[in-house]
């Protein structure tokens, strides 16, 4: 599957690799996380089924943490969205031949009838 991501967003089958390495980043982080949610729900689970009323208080915190890194995986998703969207639009942009150098070593896209 993520050959799929990075080959839609190939820029002249080369991925650029400040994407490429922000996605990567991403994609560790956002499964660090989700392995962590993993436990913090199993113990969540456990805490549950003890009927202890510490463990049970425990769990406020515990559900507070994980919506948080839920919050997190969202945020660090919408980033590889705008970032994979940018790709895709520059892309464009260079196949369509609507890009021009903007003299610092980038592209600046030229807006039709200019």
């Amino acid at each position: 599957m993520e050959d799929d991501i990075f080959s839609s967003i190939a820029t002249n089958g080369q991925l650029e690799p400040k994407f490429q390495q922000r996605f990567q980043t991403n994609f560790v982080l956002v499964q660090n996380i989700l392995d962590q949610n993993r436990l913090l729900i199993n113990e969540i689970n456990q805490n549950h089924e003890s009927n202890i009323p510490d463990k049970l208080s425990r769990n406020v915190g515990l559900i507070r943490e994980l919506n948080n890194n839920i919050r997190r995986v969202v945020d660090l998703y919408g980033h590889l969205s705008d970032s994979a969207r940018s790709m895709e639009t520059l892309s464009e942009g260079e196949s369509a031949g609507t890009t021009k150098s903007d003299g610092r070593g980038g592209l600046k896209r030229v807006r039709s009838g200019n």
